[in-house]
């Protein structure tokens, strides 16, 4: 498996761009997968800068719904006119952080025939699958960090149901794959329990005060408990991440133009 990192908040080329987002190439078993799409399309010209051809996508998957991970959906469904989308059904609900929305494009809508609504788990392949988590109680409690849906008219806390998780199974290694990791990254790993895990673990609200960095301490604790390679970005933040890395073994972290081969 070989992932290259189109984009993501920091990046190691200064000719590469980068935002806060996120979209991943990952190639596994012949499939070329395209793992969100950032919060503009500029990934694209990542792509194009490393030779990398996204008209031969074999499909993408959107992790969720919130406008840093689906803003460049557009761009890529009129450079590749044939790839589909699996997105989960919630996805086009209306989301916000605080009163700011942060949802999808309404108008993504017109490429309905290009999107496989998936619910709870959907099958992809043999060795491909998208889960949401949602019919698993939490281990740990679920901190919105003042994310809300609107449901009713009404603003409420987000319960993430719009959130799938892409896992692919490969050399007898089970490979997790989380844009965000709101349900929080503790209830992940012990819900999927995955030998590699890549993606944002939402850690970038939490202050590097005596409160925050007891919080840290205890995802640092809890993670060193499995057997796991980690490989982050986004949404972590970079202070949390730094304060992370001097606690964990085999934590790692993906900037934009970043490859890893697993």
């Amino acid at each position: 498996m070989k992932i290259t990192t189109l984009i993501e908040n920091t990046s190691i080329n200064e000719n590469l761009v980068h935002e806060h987002g996120l979209s991943l190439l990952i190639e596994s078993g012949g499939n070329k997968i395209l793992f969100d799409t950032g919060q503009s399309g500029k990934f694209i010209n990542n792509a194009e800068s490393l030779n990398i051809k996204l008209k031969d996508l074999d499909f993408i998957v959107l992790s969720h719904g919130h406008y840093d991970h689906g803003g460049g959906l557009k761009r890529i469904l009129e450079l590749n006119n044939k790839v589909q989308v699996y997105m989960n059904q919630n996805v086009f609900k209306h989301y916000y952080h605080t009163d700011k929305y942060i949802g999808l494009d309404k108008q993504l809508k017109q490429y309905s025939d290009r999107f496989i609504l998936t619910k709870d788990e959907f099958q992809i392949a043999d060795n491909i699958k998208l889960s949401t988590a949602n019919h698993k109680s939490p281990v740990y409690p679920i901190e919105t960090f003042n994310l809300l849906k609107e449901e009713n008219n009404k603003l409420k806390p987000d319960d993430f149901q719009h959130e799938q998780y892409l896992e692919i199974l490969e050399d007898d290694k089970k490979i997790l794959i989380s844009g965000c990791s709101h349900k929080g990254i503790l209830n992940i790993m012990n819900w999927f329990k995955p030998d590699i895990l890549i993606g944002g673990f939402h850690l970038m609200e939490i202050p590097l005060n005596k409160t925050g960095k007891k919080q840290l301490d205890l995802v640092s604790e809890e993670l060193s408990k499995f057997d796991t390679d980690y490989y982050t970005c986004h949404c972590t933040g970079l202070k949390q991440f730094n304060y992370l890395e001097n606690k964990m073994d085999r934590l790692n972290y993906l900037s934009t133009g970043k490859v890893i081969e697993i």
